[in-house]
């Protein structure tokens, strides 16, 4: 009895633990004196906790077209700040600003995002501090 419930606990603490892996803070990752302006078509949306994602294709001076990946803050907040699940879809063209990862790869972290349709400007909820 006590093995089956020492395992049971055991499992219990792992579920427990599993949003807290996929969270970080704003620096671990991010770069606040690294803003970045990107403007491009909506090709994927998460609305997932701890924090949903957005990937659009922006397109350089150049022609060559690279896939950034945006993240924002938790659905809730998102929805604090006036957001649905239907703000943005897929096909949207967006402008945002963000700030660039640390590790220069194709991430950003989005403090506005600006729906070219409706000229609507949405806070991400980032977790960035001002």
């Amino acid at each position: 009895m006590k093995l089956v419930t020492g395992v049971a606990l055991s499992f219990l603490a792992v579920l427990a633990a599993a949003p807290a892996i996929g969270h970080h803070a704003f620096s671990a990752e991010f770069d606040a004196d690294k803003p970045v302006k990107l403007s491009g078509t909506v090709t994927r949306v998460e609305w997932e906790n701890p924090h949903a994602w957005f990937y659009i294709d922006v397109t350089d001076e150049a022609g060559k077209v690279a896939n950034w990946g945006l993240e924002m803050g938790s659905p809730n907040g998102l929805m604090r700040a006036g957001w649905t699940r239907n703000s943005m879809k897929v096909g949207h063209v967006v402008t945002v600003e963000a700030s660039r990862a640390k590790d220069g790869s194709n991430h950003a972290n989005a403090r506005v995002v600006i729906l070219k349709e409706t000229g609507q400007r949405l806070f991400a909820a980032s977790s960035q501090r001002h």
